[in-house]
């Protein structure tokens, strides 16, 4: 199908596009790699009076070192998340979520921040940036703001930006010594949208689990952070035991989807499943 006709704006500058966002109001959308928002406009899904393209913004992807932990810009691709060295050193589940996005094609166009502004119930990244309790930075024509990744996520397709407000950056915070990351999903074959996806940072000493992350995607209307889980493994023992227990409560809390590609009687039995897989396998890794 064809779009509905648009108003197309480029510009250069952060600056030049969150003044077109406050100009035009919430008629306007931004695009960033375009493979989430084009198919909904070309189904009509999403007709935007007005289209912000962001490409011509250089300044807007790299991949930083901030201290132990990284500064990625909300351009920068999944592909460049993927193969980033620092990525891998600072955040490998980072990298090894951004590698199983869709397909290759739409790793090369597809960015971070534009992922994470559509705040699709089945993205993947929006699990790991909970896990590793990410910030994102953001301008407008008012004050920047930073916004903890627990309270970005508000709703399907819903997000805490305002209208007139673009993500410039997301912040991936240093991890302790003796911390595992993990991410696994339970993917549509044709897609690969997660029908669950999982994440992990668990922080260990002495074969006791320290401090958890789990967030979750797929499952329901939004991505969430299984917090019961996390509560029953903080203090126990990373033993195959207390990891199944812990993973009982990962769907605690969630109002499960429920479409053509599973029950919500079957996302709550994987949600429990890929909980106790990525959670062993952070484990393992934190040492």
């Amino acid at each position: 199908m064809i779009p509905a006709a648009f108003e197309y704006h480029a510009p250069t500058s952060v600056a030049e596009a969150v003044s077109l966002l406050d100009r035009h109001g919430e008629g306007a959308k931004i695009l960033a790699g375009g493979h989430s928002l084009l198919p909904l406009m070309k189904l009509r899904l999403a007709q935007p009076e007005v289209l912000i393209d962001l490409a011509r913004i250089g300044d807007l992807a790299y991949i930083r070192r901030n201290g132990g932990g990284l500064s990625i810009g909300a351009m920068t691709t999944y592909t460049e998340i993927e193969s980033s060295s620092d990525v891998q050193s600072a955040a490998p589940a980072l990298a090894e979520a951004a590698g199983m996005v869709a397909d290759r094609q739409v790793r090369n166009m597809g960015t971070i921040g534009g992922c994470l502004a559509h705040a699709d119930p089945a993205g993947d990244l929006p699990a790991i940036i909970l896990a590793l309790g990410g910030q994102i930075l953001t301008s407008s024509t008012g004050p920047h703001r930073t916004i903890p990744i627990d309270d970005f996520f508000v709703d399907l397709f819903t997000t805490a930006l305002e209208h007139n407000e673009i993500i410039n950056e997301i912040q991936i915070p240093a991890l302790p010594a003796g911390t595992g990351t993990a991410y696994a999903k339970f993917g549509n074959k044709a897609s690969h949208y997660a029908i669950v996806g999982v994440a992990a940072v668990v922080t260990a000493s002495g074969g006791t689990c320290q401090s958890v992350r789990i967030g979750i995607t797929g499952a329901g209307p939004k991505a969430v952070r299984a917090t019961a889980a996390e509560s029953a493994l903080t203090g126990a023992g990373l033993d195959d035991a207390s990891i199944k227990a812990a993973a009982q409560h990962a769907g605690e809390g969630i109002d499960f989807n429920e479409d053509v590609h599973a029950s919500a009687e079957y996302r709550a039995h994987l949600t429990k499943l890929y909980t106790e897989r990525v959670l062993l396998q952070a484990a393992a890794r934190a040492g």
